[in-house]
């Protein structure tokens, strides 16, 4: 069977023209033949694909102004080093490497024997001066007590010799007068026996009148003895009030001194309370070095130990590391173009590169100063040899609660954080 034969195409006219079909003629060409032609094409499709490129391209900036991301950052945690506050023999370790422990656990026992020890020496101490300083405070009030009585009792005793004194004085003075007055009796009576003697001579008077005579001259001779003997007593009454009021004031000044021996006693009763403060403050060292022999976690987290059973530890050595996963955060390095729109509390997403999951956070702060000003040896840019380099600023970005509670974003981990702008 023969093929049929392809049509012809349209013969030209003479005014070179193709010609058009019968059907064709009374009717227009529709978008579709149109578009078939090259010129038609070319005018319609250009400025549509650079719309189309044109709304692509805004979208797509759009998209990729509305984050931030970096690679440069790694999980990061507050390390809390544990180390001996106490020296001594390592008794117990009651955790192994990587363990999870919580805050209070004990994770070390150092042999407490020595410090015991101290304690029971300290209290005993602590016993003693308590005691000496209850009993000086007791002392106190009877001493200014007694030293009062005394005072008063001094100075009553000086008044009763003062007064002893002038009573004496008063007696000599009367035996005194007592003598004269004898005195001047009895020149009277040897007078009078002289007188009468002579007329006694002359029988001019009776032997009665002169033995009576006489007799009264003697009794006045013995009145002055008498006299004299009560102003040498009263001499001696005087002498005696004068040493009893010496004595009185003697005393008195003693007792005078007993403010000042109060103020001792005060004073050796307050050295003893201090004494006794001392002690107690040396006591409560003594317990909180017997209770820090038992070292506790203080946080809560996995644990890195360097210490074994048997090690003699010193003061301030390291024995353990606690890492508090719970508390894991992001440190984010953006260049500082990256922070002109960043802003505190702008969501994040976080990749995590071990394990490909994406948590959920926050950025909770931005760093003071780019990370070589916080180094040892921050650069210095030296003059005429200055090459501009973009610096990256650490921002810290926090999980939001409960995106790491299996604990698989750990510290150092690299993480890939993508800060929402809008």
């Amino acid at each position: 069977m023969a093929e049929e034969n392809p049509p012809r195409p349209a013969q030209a006219t003479g005014t070179g023209s193709p010609t058009t079909p019968p059907a064709a003629a009374g009717r227009k060409p529709s978008w579709r033949s149109r578009l078939r032609r090259p010129r038609i094409r070319k005018r319609v499709l250009i400025p549509v694909a650079a719309v189309l490129l044109i709304l692509v391209g805004a979208v797509l900036w759009r998209y990729f102004s509305s984050y931030e991301s970096t690679n440069d950052a790694q999980a990061d945690v507050h390390l809390y080093p544990v180390s001996a506050r106490v020296s001594g023999y390592v008794l117990r370790v009651n955790v192994d490497d990587n363990q999870w422990v919580e805050k209070g656990t004990v994770l070390v026992e150092i042999d407490p024997k020595d410090y015991e020890v101290a304690v029971a020496q300290a209290q005993a101490n602590f016993d003693v001066s308590e005691a000496t300083a209850r009993s000086l405070d007791i002392t106190v009030p009877i001493t200014s007590v007694n030293t009062t009585s005394q005072l008063e009792s001094a100075a009553a005793d000086v008044q009763n010799a003062q007064a002893g004194v002038i009573a004496a004085e008063r007696q000599l003075a009367a035996a005194h007068a007592q003598l004269a007055s004898a005195k001047a009796n009895d020149v009277k009576a040897q007078d009078d026996v002289r007188r009468y003697r002579q007329l006694r001579e002359k029988s001019e008077v009776s032997e009665q009148i002169y033995d009576q005579a006489a007799a009264a001259a003697k009794a006045s001779t013995a009145a002055v003895a008498a006299a004299r003997a009560n102003e040498a007593a009263a001499e001696q009454f005087v002498q005696q009030a004068q040493s009893r009021l010496a004595q009185a004031g003697a005393s008195h000044r003693y007792a005078e001194t007993g403010p000042q021996t109060v103020s001792s006693t005060k004073a050796r009763a307050a050295a003893a309370v201090a004494d006794a403060e001392q002690k107690r403050a040396v006591l409560e060292q003594a317990r909180l070095n017997l209770d820090r022999t038992r070292i506790l976690a203080p946080v809560t987290g996995a644990v890195n130990k360097s210490v074994v059973v048997g090690m003699n530890v010193q003061i301030g050595q390291q024995l353990l590391t606690v890492v508090p996963l719970d508390e894991v955060w992001v440190t984010a390095n953006f260049k500082e173009t990256q922070l002109k729109h960043m802003r505190v509390g702008q969501t994040a997403t976080i990749k995590v590169d071990s394990t490909g999951r994406t948590l959920r956070g926050h950025v909770d702060s931005i760093a003071g100063a780019t990370g070589p000003v916080f180094s040892l040896l921050p650069p210095e840019n030296a003059t005429g040899n200055y090459v501009k380099i973009v610096q990256r600023i650490p921002v810290k970005i926090v999980l939001e609660p409960g995106e790491n509670q299996d604990h698989s974003l750990r510290p150092g981990m690299n993480v890939v954080p993508r800060v929402q702008l809008r």
